[in-house]
């Protein structure tokens, strides 16, 4: 027996459904108009207002869907609407919601009578099932009979809800008797809008002055970055900072600093934007040793010695302890080393320009990365490159590169074979100044 999962299952709306494609989608059969003794036999229409409606899936807020229906007379009150997508949701990991518990928040209203939240049911199906029983609905108000009723719902999405796509709606009304009274296809579009803070990289940058400036990502590439906000002042007392763990919106991700005596500290993260960092606490001592720290993604840090030779060192309860691990030699062919973002590993550019992917293995023992991946050259024209998470709307780490001129350029990360998640082959101007800048992470 198929499995179905969901809060409420709407199995009375099924009936006017005729699901003709695969791959999610359905058309909706039009149903004959039964007339039944003291009912109408007209049916009147469902016509949306402006056309298709682009809801944003993020942080943008709600948008208003409206529509009005036109009955012919002579409708018993109460009248009945129902509103149901012609897609359906297949199930995640471990049979799990492909969307949140609250995806979409609505509010109905009509004829400018506020009926206050109306609730959505969000049932999904295994992948193996062809043909879903129950799509996506919304519970519309009854209300009394009337010539034409303007219908106005507010829809707030977050970011679960881009999965639904393009879907057509059918909304049919019901009058007192169960006969339909009116018909009509409405249009979504369901767009990736701006992820929370918790989904947004942030870039750090200190000064010639030693003062570290933060700027948080915005979700939108055309301007990936907002205006810059003061962290602090001292940080040129270090030679050396990396982050442990990816810097995001909201004020997390944290951060280990080398002073000029080979001492690390490390700066656990607040949560807070405004003050990211919790007062620094001391590591140990000795890591003038290293020429090169990078943070693995999940904690721990590799540290490159004169020699080209990478350690690890554990992370663990927001902290760094040995012994130390072994990773290997060779690494003194690499100029520049970064963090890929997102707990995805690390990138080293080697002497000749070309940048390479390390995917990250596992955690403490394991070896921290997967055999090399090669991403592309030419990367010496930077003097500077910087993994970062998201910074747009494609849920992939992403990666800022400073050239000569003091011109930063944003490389969205793309999915590639074997190579997995790597900077992509075009980029986009941010913005120039960032000479200013003496360390980018």
């Amino acid at each position: 027996m198929a499995r179905v999962r969901t809060a409420v299952v709407a199995a009375a709306l099924v009936a006017a459904l005729a699901p003709v494609t695969l791959g999610g989608t359905a058309a909706f059969a039009a149903p004959a108009t039964a007339v039944a003794a003291g009912t109408v036999a007209e049916v009147g229409t469902v016509v949306q207002e402006g056309g298709r409606l682009t809801v944003p899936a993020g942080e943008e807020g709600a948008v208003t869907l409206r529509f009005t229906a036109s009955l012919p007379a002579g409708v018993k009150g109460p009248v009945t609407a129902s509103f149901e997508l012609n897609t359906w949701l297949t199930e995640g990991e471990a049979g799990s919601s492909p969307v949140s518990e609250d995806v979409i928040r609505s509010t109905c209203s009509v004829n400018g009578v506020s009926y206050g939240e109306c609730a959505w049911h969000m049932p999904y199906f295994p992948p193996e099932l062809p043909d879903p029983p129950v799509r996506p609905s919304l519970d519309l108000p009854s209300v009394p009979a009337a010539e034409t009723l303007t219908y106005a719902v507010t829809l707030d999405a977050d970011r679960t809800a881009a999965v639904l796509g393009h879907p057509d709606v059918l909304v049919e009304l019901t009058d007192s008797t169960g006969a339909t009274v009116a018909r009509g296809t409405l249009g979504l579009d369901f767009a990736p809008g701006t992820p929370p803070a918790n989904q947004r990289g942030t870039l750090h940058a200190r000064d010639r002055d030693g003062v570290l400036w933060r700027y948080e990502g915005t979700g939108d590439v055309s301007r990936p970055f907002a205006t810059r906000k003061r962290v602090g002042g001292g940080w040129n007392a270090y030679t050396a900072v990396t982050p442990l763990t990816s810097a995001t919106a909201d004020g997390r991700g944290d951060l280990v600093a080398r002073d000029k005596a080979g001492v690390l500290w490390y700066y656990a993260a607040t949560g807070e934007p405004s003050a990211p960092f919790a007062p620094r606490k001391r590591v140990g001592g000795g890591w003038n040793t290293y020429t090169a720290l990078v943070g693995v993604g999940d904690g721990s840090l590799v540290a490159r010695d004169r020699d080209g030779v990478l350690w690890r060192y554990k992370g663990e309860h927001n902290t760094l302890y040995g012994p130390r691990q072994r990773v290997g030699g060779g690494w003194n062919t690499y100029t520049a080393l970064t963090m890929s973002g997102a707990h995805d590993g690390a990138l080293g550019r080697d002497k000749d320009g070309v940048l390479w992917k390390y995917n990250r293995w596992g955690l403490y023992p394991s070896p921290p990365f997967q055999q090399r991946q090669r991403v592309g050259g030419g990367w010496n024209a930077y003097t500077a490159i910087a993994g970062t998470a998201e910074l747009g709307r494609d849920d992939r780490p992403d990666l800022v590169a400073r050239d000569r001129d003091g011109k930063l350029w944003l490389y969205q990360g793309v999915s590639k074979p074997l190579s997995g998640l790597v900077p992509g082959s075009s980029r986009s101007l941010v913005g120039g100044g960032w000479n200013t800048y003496d360390l980018i992470f």
